[in-house]
């Protein structure tokens, strides 16, 4: 079973900017000697605490500064971009560190519509046809096989067509996954946004997977947050900052910054906030190496993954290195 981290670089207990980027830099350069598969940025803007507003610019940064473990988006955010400074950047990414370049997208903005606006220099509202059209411009210009009657058909974004990352499709409905399998793409499902339909999503994936020049079999990944520690209530403990936050942004309160973990211990939960830390639980595996180690392996006969990509929301810095080294421990990661 492979095992990944997803990184939202993510401002705790009142770090600097620069010691969240310091962090990030720590823990891909452990993921790597861990033996992980993948280390992916997400992208988010307009936002206090977060600060993976360019997954390109990271990426170029933590493949600098490792020698094996994969690095890439997820996700490049399809709307916020030009199709073609997307396979610019990414070409570039690959040319510097071949094959160990991933482009994962997404369908969204993952920013208000206001932001979007401006990051894309037009009030246009978007359509899922447009981000359907953008999509398929990304994947011509990879393969530089625009028809010979379509304008962009001299375009050319590098040297090589060969400069082409691994691509994948994410999502946490249908819609990614039905784009991932009629286009014969790899797939990872946002588990820790949606995870009650997570399995359906993953199986109707494979059912209905193209082979294609891309992947000639499918290829899937399931996100989900993991906290692990050497004993179950260590580990329960470590959650509670991640179940506060997400119960902050289910019930609207977006602006407060991620709790520390005395906060979110001697938080007294409201009923409205119960009932989402319980509709929430699902989103979290929770436990000791071995406890965890089942709970993903179950994961992956039921949704038939390939592998899961751990969301990182550990506060406590030795924690969070202390949880991926038992994890890589649990499952014997090895590259």
């Amino acid at each position: 079973m492979k095992l990944s981290i997803l990184d939202l670089a993510t401002i705790y207990n009142n770090e600097t900017p620069e010691e969240t980027l310091r962090n990030s830099t720590e823990l891909v350069q452990l993921a790597d000697k861990l033996g992980y598969t993948r280390y992916w940025f997400a992208e988010h803007h307009n936002t206090a605490y977060q600060m993976s507003t360019s997954p390109d610019i990271l990426a170029a940064h933590a493949a600098a500064l490792t020698k094996n473990i994969r690095i890439g988006s997820g996700g490049i955010m399809i709307p916020n971009h030009s199709p073609l400074k997307v396979v610019e950047n990414f070409s570039l990414l690959e040319a510097l560190h071949p094959g160990r370049i991933d482009l994962g997208m997404g369908r969204a903005s993952g920013t208000d519509g206001l932001t979007n606006a401006v990051l894309r220099n037009n009030n246009e509202p978007l359509t899922g046809e447009m981000i359907m059209s953008q999509l398929m411009q990304i994947l011509a210009f990879f393969d530089q096989d625009f028809p010979e009657d379509h304008p962009y058909h001299k375009i050319k974004p590098s040297a090589s067509k060969s400069l082409r990352p691994d691509i994948f499709m994410l999502g946490s409905s249908d819609g990614g996954m039905s784009i991932a399998s009629q286009l014969g793409l790899g797939f990872a499902f946002a588990g820790q946004i949606n995870p009650s339909i997570a399995v359906p999503m993953l199986k109707a994936y494979r059912k209905n997977f193209k082979p294609s020049k891309y992947l000639n079999k499918p290829y899937s990944m399931l996100a989900m947050i993991v906290v692990c520690a050497k004993t179950d209530e260590e580990a329960k403990e470590l959650a509670h900052p991640a179940e506060l936050q997400w119960v902050r942004w289910m019930t609207g309160q977006y602006k407060l910054p991620p709790p520390t973990l005395k906060e979110a211990r001697e938080h007294v939960y409201t009923d409205e906030e119960k009932q989402a830390r319980k509709e929430n639980k699902d989103k979290f595996i929770i436990g000791n190496p071995e406890g965890v180690k089942a709970q993903i392996l179950h994961y992956q006969k039921e949704a038939e993954i390939d592998e899961l990509i751990i969301a990182n929301m550990i506060t406590d810095k030795p924690s969070r290195h202390k949880s991926y080294e038992l994890l890589a421990e649990a499952f014997n990661l090895k590259h």
